[in-house]
């Protein structure tokens, strides 16, 4: 699949960058993080079953970003940014995961 068919790009070594707003994006980073749900209105926990295909995902409007796939980053990520559609950039800090650090407002107008 190319660039051009995703709902995200990746920039640099730790940002990803939501570029659809017809598909939400589903952030899997490792099975011991908390998995993230990227829509046009910010980032949030996904507290929903994870789809099991990207198929299944792509039936419910979203798309399956795992971090650690050799598509993305290649590793799994103790520190990610995410430039969502409502002009914000959020930190995701999964060393601060069971606290209220752990999704934060980086960036209020990163454009």
């Amino acid at each position: 699949m190319s660039s051009y068919d995703k709902a995200f790009l990746v920039s640099g070594r730790n940002t990803i960058i939501h570029k659809n707003k017809k598909l939400d994006l589903i952030i899997i980073n490792d099975d011991t993080n908390p998995t993230l749900i990227v829509t046009r209105h910010g980032v949030k926990v996904f507290e929903d079953e994870v789809p099991s295909s990207r198929l299944e995902a792509k039936e419910q409007y979203m798309e399956l970003v795992d971090v650690s796939s050799i598509d993305v980053f290649g590793e799994t990520k103790t520190l990610l940014f995410i430039q969502a559609l409502n002009n914000k950039e959020y930190k995701i800090d999964y060393t601060k995961k069971d606290t209220d650090m752990f999704i934060r407002l980086h960036q209020d107008n990163y454009i």
